[in-house]
């Protein structure tokens, strides 16, 4: 199904590198001026870098984050990948509308607004606020007996994800995920991306036993081989993919196009991010790195991304949850940047100088604190 040069320009929009040597140096003066001993809130200013070249201010305020949770069916559920019936992902949307399911509560303590998004639920959807109804299909194809999605469908589903995140307000997204079997997905595009052996790529999911793990793994070596020609990043999504992780795809690079932060939840929106960043590579640039799960394949999958997650709690869930949990943190970042006095505003006396030639490790051996880089990756600037 490989697009025309022509059809993939279309499809793909541009996306700039946040790369700005001039502001970066300013946000960084900025940052150690702050009332504090440089790099003393450790990753929480390589945090607050980003969020001012991704919003290219030197005093950037977050404003109407939104959580976008996408939800499909997969059909290669059929084939007993997961410990959950398919009916599953219809009534856990219908969870989250009613408020009960952990990114509700998780985003209502935030102050984060909640949108759910079919994209291909395997049931018709009632109309309702806090609900975009864009399905694609009713539920992908068993991916093992054929492509999971039709070309026409993986570019509808891309494109409806640009839509989407047109339509929405603010200039931060955070993304969340539903589906039984998407672990399915992520996991095979993950290993056709990444060019990794699959059993570094697929895990327990929603809990499988060891016998489980092994015919899941057994499924999903034969849909690798069912389309062993599929490598373009819009072949692979089509032939391996789902509808959700196809329109979370799109949001993505929707979502950096419009320069907004990006808070990336788990292992399948890392697998959209995945599939986003072969087409535009840029798109990492914007994200946040929420967590590292407890799905086997995260790990390395965060590794392929470049990213550095901001928590490890264990989670497994999926749904937006480590997205809203890391939020707190993306706000505080940008709060310090914003807000903190700096020592002429403040008043406050800064460090002596030392005597030329002094090491910065007072006695006992402890360094300084401050008196080392930050902790975290800094924003490349090439």
């Amino acid at each position: 199904m490989t697009l025309h040069p022509s059809h993939l320009h279309d499809l793909v929009p541009t996306v700039e590198p946040t790369a700005d040597a001039p502001l970066q140096q300013r946000l960084q003066q900025a940052l150690d001026r702050k009332t504090k001993p440089p790099g003393s809130l450790g990753r929480l200013e390589a945090l607050a870098l980003q969020v001012g070249l991704v919003l290219r201010s030197e005093a950037p305020a977050l404003q109407s984050p939104q959580m976008l949770v996408f939800a499909a069916d997969h059909g290669i559920a059929a084939r007993g990948v997961s410990a959950y019936p398919q009916e599953v992902t219809a009534q856990m949307v219908e969870n989250m509308l009613a408020g009960g399911a952990a990114v509700s509560v998780l985003t209502r303590q935030m102050g984060v607004a909640l949108t759910l998004v079919d994209a291909g639920v395997a049931r018709e959807l009632k109309p309702r606020a806090g609900l975009l109804l864009r399905k694609i299909g009713f539920g992908t194809e068993d991916c093992t007996r054929g492509p999971a999605m039709t070309p026409a469908q993986c570019v509808a589903a891309i494109a409806a994800g640009r839509a989407v995140l047109r339509e929405r307000p603010g200039n931060a997204v955070l993304f969340g995920e539903m589906g039984i079997a998407n672990t399915s997905s992520a996991a095979l595009l993950m290993a056709r991306l990444g060019g990794l052996p699959l059993t570094q790529c697929v895990g327990r999911g929603t809990g499988l036993d060891d016998a489980g793990l092994a015919h899941k793994t057994a499924v999903l070596q034969q849909a690798l081989e069912r389309h062993a020609e599929a490598h373009a990043p819009v072949d692979a999504l089509a032939a391996l993919g789902g509808f959700e992780i196809a329109m979370m795809a799109g949001a993505l690079l929707q979502a950096a196009h419009e320069r907004r932060l990006i808070v990336v939840d788990g292992f399948i929106v890392c697998a959209a991010l995945l599939v986003a960043a072969r087409l535009a590579p840029a798109v990492t640039d914007y994200c946040v790195f929420a967590h590292r799960g407890a799905e086997a394949g995260h790990a390395r999958l965060l590794q392929l991304l470049g990213g550095e997650p901001l928590l490890e709690l264990g989670l497994r869930l999926g749904e937006g949850s480590g997205a809203a949990l890391a939020w707190p943190l993306v706000e505080a970042a940008t709060r310090v940047l914003r807000e903190m006095a700096s020592f002429e505003s403040a008043g406050v006396s800064e460090s002596s100088p030392r005597p030329p030639g002094t090491a910065a490790t007072p006695r006992g051996g402890r360094p300084e604190l401050g008196s080392g880089p930050a902790l975290g990756p800094r924003p490349r600037t090439e």
